[in-house]
């Protein structure tokens, strides 16, 4: 359990460090949107960087085990229903996703690699794969229906803020449940709108036959400031990302395990 507490805090980080870059750029102060490889990048680039970004690698390499012991042990309960094998392989997916990132920053740590591809070239690339596979226009089609599927579940536990269910809240005063609430949904809120514009520009990349359409988060997050008000709307979901990652921490703290 302690290996899974500091894999959220980790994750926190770098959720926080995305969506200050992020709201950096809505606000004018330059730079460009980042994603958690540009995050782990940056921390690398602060005094200290690297004994910090080896810390960062243990919490994410903690994260994605967690994250795939809830896959494949069923910590969640999900079960063995269609839906439940469904929520336990998304589990899994994003472990190793997780694991990928740790080992991108064990890369830069020791000074073998850069800390990895961004979610933007390793987009394009999967998705031009893809394309050239027999049906690959309709497995990118379902690939971009299934990021919009889970930023429906993302806007969905916003709403019911049904993540509540795993949190030890009673101890506290209302005030602070309901900002743990608050933060708990305004994260999962921005994450959802980041991964609904991902899942549009995948099924987009299909119907064009155009791998660069595919987007990853910083892709992504770029792409609000080409709608009226888009500095506006960037800002919102940056200071999402950083309530999501505050929420990550204080999930550290009081989740359920």
């Amino acid at each position: 359990t302690m290996a899974a507490r500091c894999g959220l805090v980790t994750k926190g980080v770098v959720y926080i460090i995305v969506g200050i870059l992020a709201a950096q750029v809505a606000l004018h102060r330059g730079g460009t949107t980042k994603d958690d490889v540009g995050a782990i990048q940056a921390i690398y680039g602060q005094p200290g960087g690297k004994l910090l970004l080896a810390l960062v690698a243990v919490g994410l390499l903690a994260y994605a085990l967690f994250d795939v012991a809830k896959g494949l042990l069923d910590l969640e309960q999900k079960g063995t229903e269609p839906k439940g094998i469904v929520e336990r392989a998304g589990y899994a997916v994003a472990g190793v996703t997780y694991a990928v990132l740790a080992w991108g920053a064990f890369q830069l740590v020791m000074g073998t690699g850069t800390g990895g591809k961004t979610t933007d070239a390793t987009a394009h690339d999967r998705t031009a794969q893809a394309l050239q596979l027999p049906f690959g226009s309709a497995l990118v089609v379902v690939g971009g229906l299934i990021f919009l599927g889970v930023a429906a579940a993302q806007f969905a536990q916003a709403y019911q803020a049904s993540f509540k269910e795993h949190l030890r809240l009673a101890s506290m005063a209302a005030p602070q449940q309901g900002l743990i609430v608050f933060i708990g949904r305004f994260g999962l809120a921005a994450r959802g709108v980041v991964f609904a514009i991902i899942g549009f520009f995948l099924i987009l990349a299909a119907l064009r036959q155009n791998a660069a359409e595919a987007k990853g988060m910083a892709g992504a997050l770029q792409e609000l400031l080409n709608h009226p008000y888009g500095h506006v709307l960037l800002g919102i979901v940056a200071f999402g990302f950083v309530a999501f990652g505050a929420y990550s921490c204080v999930e550290a703290r009081y989740r359920t395990l």
